[in-house]
Protein backbone atom coordinates (compact mmCIF):
# COMPACT_ATOMS: atom_id res chain seq x y z
CA UNK A 1 0.00 0.00 0.00
CA UNK A 2 1.02 3.46 -0.97
CA UNK A 3 2.53 5.49 2.41
CA UNK A 4 1.08 8.59 1.15
CA UNK A 5 -1.81 7.47 -0.74
CA UNK A 6 -3.45 5.76 1.87
CA UNK A 7 -3.19 8.78 4.09
CA UNK A 8 -6.56 10.62 4.37
CA UNK A 9 -6.51 14.32 3.71
CA UNK A 10 -8.35 16.60 5.96
CA UNK A 11 -11.31 18.65 4.76
CA UNK A 12 -11.88 22.04 6.76
CA UNK A 13 -15.53 22.87 7.62
CA UNK A 14 -15.47 25.59 4.99
CA UNK A 15 -14.41 23.60 2.16
CA UNK A 16 -17.19 21.73 -0.06
CA UNK A 17 -16.13 18.89 -1.87
CA UNK A 18 -18.30 17.22 -4.41
CA UNK A 19 -17.73 13.49 -6.33
CA UNK A 20 -19.34 12.39 -9.26
CA UNK A 21 -17.40 9.28 -10.67
CA UNK A 22 -13.82 10.33 -11.17
CA UNK A 23 -14.56 13.78 -11.05
CA UNK A 24 -13.87 15.73 -7.82
CA UNK A 25 -15.07 19.44 -7.27
CA UNK A 26 -13.61 21.32 -4.74
CA UNK A 27 -15.05 25.07 -3.59
CA UNK A 28 -13.36 26.77 -0.67
CA UNK A 29 -13.00 30.45 0.26
CA UNK A 30 -10.60 31.45 -2.41
CA UNK A 31 -12.50 29.37 -4.98
CA UNK A 32 -12.97 26.26 -7.17
CA UNK A 33 -11.22 23.60 -8.49
CA UNK A 34 -12.30 20.94 -10.64
CA UNK A 35 -9.95 17.78 -11.61
CA UNK A 36 -10.79 14.19 -13.56
CA UNK A 37 -9.06 11.37 -11.62
CA UNK A 38 -8.31 7.94 -13.33
CA UNK A 39 -11.15 5.64 -13.45
CA UNK A 40 -9.06 3.02 -11.10
CA UNK A 41 -9.04 5.20 -8.37
CA UNK A 42 -11.62 5.24 -5.91
CA UNK A 43 -12.41 9.03 -3.93
CA UNK A 44 -14.78 9.47 -1.36
CA UNK A 45 -15.69 11.27 1.96
CA UNK A 46 -15.68 9.74 4.92
CA UNK A 47 -16.98 12.38 7.66
CA UNK A 48 -14.66 15.15 7.03
CA UNK A 49 -11.96 13.21 5.85
CA UNK A 50 -11.36 12.68 1.61
CA UNK A 51 -9.87 9.10 1.55
CA UNK A 52 -8.18 7.58 -2.06
CA UNK A 53 -7.91 3.52 -2.73
CA UNK A 54 -7.56 1.68 -5.98
CA UNK A 55 -9.38 -1.12 -7.30
CA UNK A 56 -6.03 -3.10 -8.25
CA UNK A 57 -2.37 -3.87 -7.34
CA UNK A 58 -1.23 -3.37 -10.55
CA UNK A 59 1.77 -1.43 -11.37
CA UNK A 60 -0.05 1.50 -12.92
CA UNK A 61 -2.55 1.38 -10.10
CA UNK A 62 0.06 1.55 -7.67
CA UNK A 63 2.09 4.59 -9.20
CA UNK A 64 -1.41 6.76 -9.54
CA UNK A 65 -2.27 6.33 -5.83
CA UNK A 66 -0.03 8.27 -4.07
CA UNK A 67 -0.70 10.72 -7.15
CA UNK A 68 -4.53 11.06 -7.19
CA UNK A 69 -4.12 11.95 -3.43
CA UNK A 70 -1.33 14.42 -3.40
CA UNK A 71 -3.41 16.29 -6.13
CA UNK A 72 -6.72 16.12 -3.90
CA UNK A 73 -3.99 17.58 -0.99
CA UNK A 74 -3.19 20.32 -3.31
CA UNK A 75 -6.73 21.25 -4.33
CA UNK A 76 -8.10 21.39 -0.56
CA UNK A 77 -4.58 23.45 0.33
CA UNK A 78 -5.16 25.76 -2.88
CA UNK A 79 -8.77 26.47 -1.92
CA UNK A 80 -7.90 27.57 1.51
CA UNK A 81 -4.62 29.51 1.68
CA UNK A 82 -3.63 29.75 -2.19
CA UNK A 83 -0.12 28.89 -3.07
CA UNK A 84 2.86 31.62 -3.96
CA UNK A 85 6.33 31.97 -5.40
CA UNK A 86 8.52 34.87 -5.38
CA UNK A 87 10.89 35.44 -7.69
CA UNK A 88 14.14 37.69 -7.64
CA UNK A 89 15.71 40.17 -10.48
CA UNK A 90 19.76 40.22 -9.65
CA UNK A 91 21.46 42.65 -12.14
CA UNK A 92 22.45 46.03 -12.66
CA UNK A 93 20.14 47.86 -14.69
CA UNK A 94 17.50 45.17 -14.29
CA UNK A 95 14.32 45.85 -13.21
CA UNK A 96 10.22 44.38 -13.04
CA UNK A 97 7.18 47.50 -13.36
CA UNK A 98 3.49 46.47 -13.08
CA UNK A 99 1.09 48.18 -15.78
CA UNK A 100 -2.64 46.65 -15.26
CA UNK A 101 -2.56 43.55 -15.13
CA UNK A 102 0.64 42.86 -17.21
CA UNK A 103 4.49 42.56 -15.77
CA UNK A 104 6.94 44.44 -17.81
CA UNK A 105 10.56 42.80 -17.36
CA UNK A 106 13.96 44.65 -18.24
CA UNK A 107 16.62 42.21 -17.86
CA UNK A 108 18.99 43.45 -20.77
CA UNK A 109 17.43 42.28 -23.86
CA UNK A 110 17.34 45.30 -26.60
CA UNK A 111 13.22 45.79 -25.79
CA UNK A 112 11.08 44.69 -22.51
CA UNK A 113 9.38 41.24 -21.77
CA UNK A 114 5.91 41.36 -21.12
CA UNK A 115 4.02 39.01 -19.45
CA UNK A 116 0.32 38.47 -19.15
CA UNK A 117 -0.93 36.10 -16.31
CA UNK A 118 -1.98 32.87 -16.84
CA UNK A 119 -5.76 32.44 -16.00
CA UNK A 120 -6.58 32.00 -11.84
CA UNK A 121 -2.37 33.66 -11.43
CA UNK A 122 -2.12 37.18 -10.10
CA UNK A 123 1.13 38.80 -10.37
CA UNK A 124 2.55 41.55 -7.80
CA UNK A 125 5.37 43.65 -7.72
CA UNK A 126 7.23 44.27 -4.54
CA UNK A 127 9.56 46.78 -5.24
CA UNK A 128 11.83 47.17 -8.25
CA UNK A 129 13.33 43.74 -8.30
CA UNK A 130 10.86 41.22 -6.80
CA UNK A 131 7.62 39.75 -8.44
CA UNK A 132 5.15 37.07 -6.59
CA UNK A 133 3.13 34.40 -8.80
CA UNK A 134 -0.06 33.68 -6.48
CA UNK A 135 -3.23 31.70 -7.18
CA UNK A 136 -5.08 28.53 -5.73
CA UNK A 137 -4.00 25.63 -8.33
CA UNK A 138 -0.42 24.65 -7.47
CA UNK A 139 0.15 23.76 -11.00
CA UNK A 140 -0.72 26.90 -12.80
CA UNK A 141 1.56 29.32 -10.20
CA UNK A 142 4.57 26.92 -10.78
CA UNK A 143 4.34 26.78 -14.48
CA UNK A 144 3.36 30.70 -14.43
CA UNK A 145 6.69 31.07 -12.56
CA UNK A 146 8.77 29.13 -14.66
CA UNK A 147 7.85 30.87 -17.54
CA UNK A 148 8.99 33.92 -16.16
CA UNK A 149 12.38 32.52 -14.76
CA UNK A 150 12.78 31.22 -18.23
CA UNK A 151 13.17 35.21 -19.92
CA UNK A 152 16.73 35.13 -18.32
CA UNK A 153 17.95 32.54 -16.35
CA UNK A 154 20.60 33.10 -13.43
CA UNK A 155 24.20 33.59 -15.40
CA UNK A 156 26.41 30.54 -14.34
CA UNK A 157 29.82 33.51 -13.76
CA UNK A 158 27.57 36.67 -12.49
CA UNK A 159 24.24 35.07 -11.07
CA UNK A 160 22.69 37.96 -12.92
CA UNK A 161 18.71 37.11 -14.08
CA UNK A 162 15.67 36.15 -12.46
CA UNK A 163 15.94 33.45 -9.84
CA UNK A 164 13.03 31.96 -7.26
CA UNK A 165 13.64 33.56 -3.74
CA UNK A 166 16.29 31.40 -1.94
CA UNK A 167 17.22 30.00 -4.98
CA UNK A 168 21.72 28.75 -4.55
CA UNK A 169 23.27 29.83 -7.84
CA UNK A 170 26.85 27.79 -7.90
CA UNK A 171 28.87 30.43 -9.92
CA UNK A 172 31.83 29.11 -11.97
CA UNK A 173 35.03 30.49 -11.21
CA UNK A 174 35.68 31.51 -14.37
CA UNK A 175 39.26 32.33 -16.78
CA UNK A 176 41.14 33.72 -13.17
CA UNK A 177 40.53 30.12 -11.86
CA UNK A 178 41.55 28.43 -14.62
CA UNK A 179 45.43 30.33 -14.77
CA UNK A 180 45.88 29.14 -10.71
CA UNK A 181 45.79 25.79 -12.00
CA UNK A 182 49.01 25.78 -13.63
CA UNK A 183 48.17 26.49 -17.50
CA UNK A 184 49.83 29.88 -17.68
CA UNK A 185 50.49 29.97 -21.36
Amino acid sequence: MSRVGRMPILVPSDVEVTITGSRVSVRGPKGELNYSFNSGMGVSLEGSNLVVTRSSDDKQQRSLHGLTRSLLANMVLGVTKGFEKTLEIVGVGYRVVKEGDRVIIRVGHSHPDEISPLPGVSLTVEGASRIKVSGIDKQVVGEMAARIRAIRPPDAYKGKGVRYAGEQIHLKPGKAGRAVGGLVS
